[in-house]
């Protein structure tokens, strides 16, 4: 089963993040900082990494961090509205960059794919 790891520090899509991965029966780590999953990435590589763009933390630190080259996809969402943060995410590495509606409506078929990756 593929492990997932979070950094959100919005409560709300935290919650819906927990609770939808409970839901498919996915592993779910949640952090804080930045450097908190980037040691986690660093030392057990997930399936799939989600990374809120609004971050308190520079949600940018993580994804400097993160190795270059991986295959280890990340899935970034933010305001629809902010598009030049989203250009910035994707060029930064990010797999797919998406609006919280988007986001909230695909993450279950999101985490499924995570669920069955090796």
């Amino acid at each position: 089963m593929g492990r997932v790891l979070a950094i959100v520090d919005d409560l709300f899509f935290r919650t819906k993040i927990v609770e939808t991965a409970r839901h498919v029966g996915v592993e779910l780590a949640c952090f804080a900082t930045p450097k908190d999953l980037v040691d986690e990435f660093l030392a057990n590589p997930p399936a799939l990494v989600i990374l809120d763009l609004n971050l308190s933390n520079d949600p940018f630190d993580a994804l400097e961090r993160l190795p270059r080259g991986n295959s280890v996809p990340l899935v970034a969402f933010l305001s629809h509205v902010q598009t030049d943060l989203a250009e910035r995410a994707r060029r930064a590495g990010c797999t797919a960059v998406m609006p919280r509606s988007q986001f909230s409506k695909e993450l279950p078929a999101i985490l499924a794919q995570a669920k069955n990756a090796p």
